[in-house]
């Protein structure tokens, strides 16, 4: 079973959004996590039942993964990761018309809309689901505080504070 660090974003039924996304340049095209230089895979456009998902995953970061073929992965501590997760918020910030987003270890099912509002209300309103990226509607939809911060114009977020040492990291 593979187990993915990555940034997966909800542009719902918005396909020219995500294209757009998908042909953004990443400067750099190279991320650093520590000392080491990490590439992204292609971006994977998904088309879901109820939204459209695009994931980017780090080439050779995630755990048994397929895209990364017979590469040895690249045993990263939290410290590491956190950097990288940084730099995918940052390659985030140029993209628009999503719905919601999020980087870590496998966040799939924190970016559907029906999920945060049945599986994660409680952590969304408590502030504890940092790193999640919502538009200003779904914001609104879900009734959350007005004490998330704002990620760029029309999202807000429960800023990011990186990784934790875990069976997922080197430390």
């Amino acid at each position: 079973m593979a187990i993915a660090f990555e940034l997966v974003v909800n542009f719902g039924d918005n396909l020219e959004a995500a294209q757009a996304a998908i042909l953004t340049d990443p400067k750099p095209k190279v991320l650093h996590a520590g000392a080491h230089r990490i590439p992204l895979h292609r971006p994977i456009l998904r088309n879901l039942d109820s939204y459209i998902e695009l994931s980017i995953l780090p080439v050779a970061v995630s755990w048994h993964c397929g895209l990364d073929g017979s590469l040895p992965m690249i045993s990263l501590t939290a410290a590491e990761l956190t950097e990288l997760g940084q730099q995918l918020y940052d390659l985030l910030q140029k993209f628009d018309g999503y719905v919601a987003a999020k980087v870590g270890w496998d966040p799939e099912s924190l970016v559907s809309p029906l999920e945060l509002k049945n599986e994660w209300s409680e952590e969304l309103n408590e502030g504890s689901l940092h790193g999640i990226v919502l538009c200003e509607r779904l914001h609104g939809e879900l009734g959350l505080s007005s004490d998330y911060a704002v990620f760029r114009p029309g999202y807000r977020w429960i800023p990011y504070r990186g990784e934790e040492p875990s069976g997922l990291t080197a430390d």
